[in-house]
């Protein structure tokens, strides 16, 4: 019986092959908390072309893998627009309240926390949320989205007789979500990515500061 648990902070957007070894890998020894990150204003979800599937759609994706585990999905790594009050961390009240929103609903005492990136390792530290040591992801979300762009630029790009590189980069079940929602990814190819790099962690430009 498991009396422990890891805490799964990622974008996951989309979910990988690499993302399933590494869930698979930590469930082995430990209850499975998986919380997508969501970038909030006034209650709705804000989307970019680095970030473009919104969290019910990588609920479902993570969920079509991993039914019937003891894996648990969580909206809790919400942040809320203006994004620049978490800063600087752990001076501001805001990111403390996030941590206790992130561990509000971690039944298990003993807990870890994994994130693939450095940035988010080194804070998770600062803020006791005890990070396992992490392994370079070989297949990234990131090559995955370049991939399903360059797809949806082609004339006949949603033909599904026709394999693409990216189905091999994900499991099968998070290949027909895509498809389903390829809508998503059509508007995003021609997009720029309306994001900013903040002490090594991506947020959305809309939202970012007060209004």
């Amino acid at each position: 019986m498991k009396n422990s648990a890891v805490i799964l902070l990622a974008h996951l957007n989309p979910l990988t092959n690499a993302h399933e070894e590494i869930i698979l890998s930590l469930n082995k020894r430990y209850n499975v908390y998986v919380l997508p990150v969501i970038f909030l204003k006034n209650g709705r979800e804000i989307t970019t072309r680095s970030f473009p599937f919104p969290y019910p759609i990588r609920k479902a994706m993570i969920e079509s893998i991993f039914d019937g585990m003891d894996i648990v999905v969580l909206p809790s790594y919400s942040f809320e627009s203006p994004f620049i009050k978490y800063f600087p961390p752990l001076i501001s009240p805001f990111s403390w309240i996030l941590r206790k929103k992130i561990l509000g609903n971690v039944k298990e005492n003993r807990f870890i926390s994994y994130t693939g990136d450095t940035a988010e390792r080194l804070m998770l530290r600062f803020y006791l949320m005890h990070p396992t040591q992490t392994k370079r992801l070989d297949i990234s979300a990131s090559n995955v989205k370049e991939s399903l762009y360059r797809q949806a630029k082609t004339s006949n790009s949603i033909n599904y007789k026709v394999r693409h590189s990216w189905e091999d980069m994900v499991p099968f079940k998070v290949a027909n979500i895509i498809k389903d929602n390829w809508r998503i990814v059509e508007r995003f190819a021609n997009c720029p990515d309306h994001t900013i790099k903040i002490m090594g962690m991506k947020f959305p430009r809309e939202g970012l500061c007060f209004s």
